[in-house]
């Protein structure tokens, strides 16, 4: 039977990467939508009912693994003008608090690092169940969403339409579907390796930021219009690397 108590996660967790998606979707050229997901993830969370402040989550992402079924995009979001991958291979996320709002409602508020540039972030999530399966894995299901500025972190590419928006939206929606697996009742393991000392990264720079930056947004789509002095390079044309009209 699934059991969506709060006490059921006590204990040390494991992300399982075949079933779980990190996903995203934003705007493009303002009328439809572009989606994907990182395909490769790994991460631990540690609960204990009777101590919040022994609570963490860490998450890694692999940013080569991105795909959004476009060969040529998915090159273009690889390069500096996007995450930069050769210098920042991951996306990390570290909890600072993870707080109990209401059944099988959490806030996960922590530091999350993409390009070198960290910002406080809060993700609401929902417990979707504890049980165990047919293999005796104990697993917990979480789901969650998050709208963010794609700017707060630096990656701020883009050109412009000839109506005056732009072609890439800067809202990025973060999907979360997340199965964990228990790996033990201990709730005082620590943190896992820093993953930026493992590829060589230099230490990531902090940006204070009022729950995610200044840019954020919790609310609708925005339809969003090229100014002068929005975040574009002078020359770049509609078609570039794959984020063409005909790309969807």
């Amino acid at each position: 039977m699934t059991d969506t108590d709060h006490s059921a996660l006590a204990g040390t967790w494991t992300f399982d990467p075949d079933h779980c998606r990190i996903g995203f979707s934003t705007r493009h050229a303002m009328i439809s939508k572009v989606r994907g997901a990182f395909n490769q993830i790994s991460g631990r969370a540690v609960f204990d009912p009777e101590n919040a402040d022994a609570n963490h989550v860490e998450l890694f992402v692999e940013m080569a693994s991105i795909d959004t079924r476009s060969q040529g995009r998915d090159d273009h979001l690889r390069s500096a003008d996007f995450f930069d991958v050769e210098n920042h291979p991951q996306m990390v996320f570290r909890s600072t608090r993870v707080e109990e709002v209401g059944d099988n409602g959490y806030i996960i508020t922590g530091d999350l690092t993409i390009r070198g540039i960290t910002r406080s972030l809060s993700i609401p999530m929902a417990l979707t169940g504890v049980d165990t399966d047919p293999f005796g894995n104990r697993r917990a299901g979480f789901e969650g969403t998050r709208r963010i500025d794609r700017r707060d972190w630096g990656v701020s590419w883009n050109t412009p339409l000839d109506s005056g928006g732009l072609l890439v939206s800067d809202k990025i929606s973060l999907e979360f579907e997340l199965s964990l697996i228990k790996e033990s009742d201990d709730t005082t393991t620590g943190l896992l390796e820093d993953p930026a000392a493992q590829h060589g990264e230099d230490a990531p720079q902090h940006e204070d930021a009022q729950q995610g930056g200044e840019h954020e947004d919790h609310g609708g789509e925005h339809h969003e219009h090229h100014h002068e002095g929005d975040h574009h390079h002078e020359g770049d044309h509609h078609e570039h690397h794959g984020w063409d009209h005909h790309q969807g």
